[in-house]
């Protein structure tokens, strides 16, 4: 049973964290149908940019990045004994590194009018911004409290 006590009680970065991580995959997907190149798509498309730099650095501050290191692999602990939400659990934020070198990519191919690289790139870093969220998911995540309940 989905519930949102598990979210609302975690700090407030977190929960920041969160729906700046959710209204970025809502605009996303409006820009993955929208007509390219127009004003609005420009307006929506730096909005989204915004949404992605506070995600990476809430990300930085809020997760295990910075309990083992800047390049911390972990995913979860390797025996689920994290409690939920620990500081320990949950690095799929090291696509964040990733992201910090994409997200300057793309928006420098947008200006050039490398419209291929650009779309590419801006492909790719939206499959992040996804695929991270499915990450969430994993058992001992917050989100996965939130979804499944428990």
């Amino acid at each position: 049973m989905m519930t949102l006590a598990p979210l609302l009680e975690s700090a407030g970065i977190i929960q920041f964290h969160t729906y700046v991580a959710l209204v970025a995959v809502l605009l996303g997907g409006v820009q993955l149908f929208a007509p390219k190149g127009t004003i609005p798509h420009r307006t929506v498309g730096w909005a989204w940019v915004l949404l992605m730099a506070m995600i990476i650095l809430t990300g930085f501050v809020t997760h295990d990045i910075l309990s083992v290191g800047p390049f911390s692999p972990k995913i979860c602990c390797r025996d689920l004994s994290c409690r939920l939400g620990s500081t320990k659990c949950g690095s799929i934020h090291i696509l964040s590194v990733f992201v910090l070198l994409l997200l300057p990519f793309a928006i420098l191919q947008a200006r050039l009018q490398n419209v291929v690289r650009h779309r590419q790139a801006m492909m790719i870093l939206f499959a992040i911004l996804v695929l991270g969220g499915l990450g969430t998911l994993l058992p001992t995540r917050i989100m996965h409290a939130v979804a499944f309940g428990g």
